[in-house]
């Protein structure tokens, strides 16, 4: 029988944006960004109340649909708890639909807060931090940005086809069909990350479209050489990481759809600083331990794009 958490307990989290692939890392790597999503959770009577403030704020369902809602909701359900019923805030900064990973922040925000009930409420089965990279990469169906947001600084995640001993949280048909995996990286603390955020919006599904089913085994190799070769760069040596942040497999494929994101990313390149469209864009990320070329700011306005330096982010807080 499910334990009722008691109407009035109160959580909050912060939750980072992220950003996917780094260039080669397809799929794969990520790294937290500086940009924060809040969330304030309370128990309370019959019924669901939610507000959401910020970006985004006007395109998103205000009932159960909410994908904030819907992630506290999968949480509360793997420790095996319930509540009567849910008010819910959300206080956006992470802009949608930029490759900036605001989908991800929101189930992660709405999972940790979950987590953060259970924990405070000393009840149901505690939601560790492999279960929550589990949990968030269910929704997204890989484990990325997930992952970043989950743990922090940068991350390599991966997937396996589910097999042997399932963690009773993670009992569902999505959890016996793929397991999701991830360890952060420290990242050295010479490097700096720069974002450039333009006003336009990219739909994930619309550039994922673009991608060719089968690639050159020439273009394997060099993305597989090239995203070892990050790891190194963003562990221990940032002086690799031009070369470690070139990709043969996304980029080329989306840049008919986003020509000023593909534009800025060469104009950056051009001047060796290593810039790659952040998850499937449009915006640009440059992970760098030194600093932008003058000019850079204006070429960047000049584009679009809006550019700011961020910190390298820790996982999301709960409190």
């Amino acid at each position: 029988m499910s334990s009722v958490l008691p109407v009035g307990l109160q959580v909050g989290a912060r939750v980072p944006a992220s950003s996917a692939n780094l260039g080669p890392g397809f799929d794969t790597l990520g790294i937290a960004l500086g940009i924060y999503d809040d969330i304030s959770v309370t128990v309370a009577g019959p019924g669901l109340r939610i507000s959401v403030s910020g970006e985004g704020a006007q395109g998103v369902p205000l009932d159960a649909n909410h994908l904030v809602v819907r992630a506290i909701n999968r949480g509360l359900a793997a420790a095996g708890v319930t509540v009567p019923g849910l008010d819910v805030e959300c206080r956006n900064s992470i802009p949608h639909s930029r490759g900036l990973g605001s989908s991800a922040s929101a189930v992660v925000g709405g999972l940790a807060a979950a987590a953060g009930l259970v924990r405070a409420a000393g009840v149901g089965t505690p939601l560790s931090t492999d279960v929550l990279v589990q949990l968030a990469s269910e929704f997204e169906g890989h484990p990325d940005n997930a992952s970043a947001s989950v743990l922090g600084s940068a991350v390599v995640s991966w997937s396996e086809v589910a097999g042997g001993e399932v963690h009773p949280a993670l009992e569902t048909d999505a959890s016996r069909d793929a397991r999701y995996f991830a360890r952060k990286l420290d990242v050295h603390p010479s490097i700096r990350a720069f974002v450039m955020i333009p006003q336009v919006e990219s739909s994930t599904a619309v550039t994922r479209g673009l991608l060719p089913d089968a690639v050159a085994r020439g273009d394997a190799v060099f993305n597989v050489s090239r995203a070892a070769l990050a790891v190194v760069a963003l562990a221990t040596d940032p002086g690799l990481l031009f070369a470690a942040t070139e990709d043969r497999l996304h980029q080329e494929y989306r840049a008919p759809v986003m020509p000023a994101t593909a534009e800025l990313v060469r104009w950056l390149r051009e001047r060796a600083v290593p810039a790659t469209v952040s998850g499937a864009g449009p915006t640009v990320l440059a992970l760098t331990a030194s600093p932008l070329p003058s000019g850079s700011q204006e070429m960047a306005a000049e584009l679009g794009f809006a550019l700011d330096e961020v910190e390298i982010a820790p996982g999301v807080v709960v409190h």
